[in-house]
This record gives structure tokens, sequence and C-alpha cells, in this order.
């Protein structure tokens, strides 16, 4: 069982589901800080007293207001705490959705849970709980399927200018024209439809419209 929590978030109405995830976890234990130097203070002090915090959920964002602060954000938070106490376990509780962020906040920072703020989240945030006390990962099936998804097809520099350039309401039959100005090859009609077809296809998708949300949601474009 988690003997100390440390929450980390700065909205109250999140902040009471995460309390009544640990309640029902049977976590009665946990103190919440609005700010994220609060929270380095509160893990440096727990450390220092020889009783730390065994998890720490957090946030990414955090809304800015007259009180000044070194750390403004959850991801650097994670990098701070992992200095002070790097075998303590962090779940993110986040409205983040890009794949790309989330997949990187478990390959760079090995976080151990990330929980998108959403319908049934106080359900995610139980099972994510239970899954770090098992000493496991966990990422909703939701998420698991975008990253998954998002890690299928490498976008080369190629692919990006083609996808951007239709994000920004360039037609398809225009795109040549603008990669013959760029010196951008192939800049051929032909090449620029077989390429994107190509992508779609890897992807699963039919229509350009759909390709260019999917890149918006994973932050390639």
């Amino acid at each position: 069982m988690f003997n100390k929590v440390l929450i980390a978030e700065d909205h109250e109405s999140s902040n009471i589901s995460i309390r009544k995830a640990l309640e029902d976890f049977g976590v009665l234990s946990n103190d919440y800080v609005y700010y994220c130097d609060d929270a380095l203070t509160r893990i440096s002090h727990a450390i220092r007293s020889g009783k730390p915090y065994d998890l720490l959920i957090t946030d990414l964002s955090f809304d800015e207001d007259d009180t000044p602060q070194k750390i403004s954000s959850g991801t650097e938070l994670i990098k701070a705490v992992k200095e002070f106490q790097p075998d303590i376990k962090i779940l993110v509780f986040s409205a983040e959705s890009k794949p790309a962020t989330i997949d990187n906040l478990f390959k760079e920072l090995s976080i151990d849970a990330f929980v998108r703020k959403a319908r049934r989240d106080v359900t995610e945030l139980k099972l994510a709980l239970e899954a770090i006390f098992n000493k496991k990962t966990y990422l909703s099936t939701e998420l698991r399927r975008s990253i998954q998804l998002s890690n299928t097809y490498e976008f080369k520099e190629y692919d990006i200018v083609l996808i951007t350039s239709l994000s920004k309401g360039m037609l398809q039959k225009d795109i040549p024209g603008y990669l013959e100005k760029k010196q951008i090859k192939p800049y051929g009609l032909s090449s620029v439809e077989k390429r994107l077809n190509y992508i779609k296809e890897a992807l699963n998708f039919t229509k350009n419209e759909q390709l260019i949300a999917f890149c918006k949601d994973i932050g390639v474009i």
C-alpha cells in the first residue's frame, strides 16, 4: 500500500477526483499542493525527515497567477523530483491527449502511469494505482491504441511538408507547384498523390482530413 502520496494539482475539482480514487484504493494519507515549487519543497523536506513520499500525482499544466514560480509545468516538476528521489512513483493526471507527448513521458521521464482527465477518470485512476502498486505501468486503452498507431509509421520530412501544406488549406493539385518552387523533390502530382495515399493506407485512413487531424493530435504538425 502507498503510505504517503503527494498531489500537485491546481484545480479543486480534479483534486477531489484524485482524493476520491485514493480513498477508494485505501490510501488515507495524502497531501496536496497547488504549485510545482511547493511540491518540490514538500518532497525534499520529506526525504530529509526520513519519511519520503511513495507516489507523486501531478498535472502537466498549471495556470499562472500572481505567485511567482521557478517550476511552472508538471514536466519540469517530474524532472526535478527525479533528481531528488529517482525511485519515487509518478502518476500523471492530465487533459493532454497527444500520443507523442504522452509516449515521451514514459520513454524520457520514466513515469509509471498516465490517466487522462475525462469521463470515468476516477475509475482510471484506481486502475492506475493498482498497476503501480503491482510494479506495472498504466495507460488507458484509448491512449494506448493512439500511441501504438502513431508508432506504426515513421514520418519523413517530405511527408510532413505534404501534410502541413494540406493543413494550411492548400489544394492537393497545387502542392506540386509549391514543392517545385521550394526545390523539394519529387514534386510531380503523381508522386504527391501516391505518397499521400501510401501514408493514409499505412495508418488506415481514407481521407486527407483524417490524416491532418491525426498528425495534429500526435504533434507531427
